[in-house]
């Protein structure tokens, strides 16, 4: 049975929020404020440093909200169908690493995408 366009654009929208999670919570864990607080400070003000990172608090807002978008995408086809198009979301990240924090593209890590990509292509035909 084919998938519909709007479960394709739940995924899709569900991907693309699991991604940006990772590079804001990135983002926040990298900033010299979380990293001084790591070095030097205790696991209370470590804790609280990074519980009022404005980065990491939107890169855990985009991921609970992947999580209730992926809840409707569940809702709606089989497990079996809908998951494998999670790999998309390291392809995406991967790209997105690239783009937003100038994170290298080894020649291994593009043949890694491109065989994820064929991975996904295949599940989704069958």
């Amino acid at each position: 049975m084919a998938m519909s366009i709007q479960s394709l654009l739940l995924i899709a929208f569900s991907i693309a929020l699991s991604s940006a999670a990772q590079v804001l919570l990135k983002m926040g864990m990298s900033s010299p404020r979380v990293q001084l607080a790591l070095a030097d400070a205790g696991l209370p003000a470590q804790i609280l440093t990074i519980a009022m990172t404005p980065t990491v608090i939107l890169g855990l807002a985009s991921f609970g909200a992947s999580a209730v978008v992926w809840l409707f995408v569940l809702s709606r086809i089989d497990v079996s169908q809908a998951y494998p198009f999670v790999a998309l979301g390291i392809v995406i990240t991967v790209i997105a690493g690239n783009l937003f924090l100038g994170e290298a593209l080894p020649v291994l890590r593009i043949v890694g995408v491109f065989a994820i990509l064929a991975g996904v292509i295949a599940v989704a035909r069958s």
